[in-house]
């Protein structure tokens, strides 16, 4: 009759350890949520945070124009080198440049078509 027993005591012990094992690795899914206007919002690949800067690299050569709006429409503010690392605050539609609509608004400000920009980063979120 102790065969019995000591089979309860190792399902027992390793129930514990799983439970043990749970309760070890919430707090590290529960750090992952960020406030927001639903009940439960969690960051997602898209999403902007203050404390995150979103990186692009330009492909575009030589170079890649900086506009003021996200559009063509007018003759360019700037340029960007090929290769130049930018920070990107966030993204809207735009004109469609070679089959993209994106467009990046720069930290430092101005647009750049998403289209010539290939992220280093996660894509920033929508402004």
């Amino acid at each position: 009759m102790s065969a019995p027993r000591t089979g309860q005591r190792i399902v027992s012990v390793l129930a514990g350890v799983l439970l043990a094992g749970t309760a070890l690795a919430a707090p590290a899914v529960a750090t992952d949520h960020q406030s927001g206007p639903g009940p439960a919002s969690f960051t997602t690949q898209g999403e902007t945070s203050a404390a995150f800067v979103h990186k692009g690299r330009v492909i575009a050569k030589p170079y890649v124009n900086v506009r003021k709006n996200p559009n063509t429409s007018r003759p360019p503010i700037g340029s960007i080198p090929y290769g130049t690392v930018i920070e990107l605050r966030c993204k809207v539609n735009g004109e469609v440049v070679d089959g993209n609509p994106r467009w990046y608004l720069l930290e430092d400000g101005g647009w750049v078509a998403a289209r010539w920009v290939e992220n280093i980063t996660v894509a920033p979120g929508w402004c």
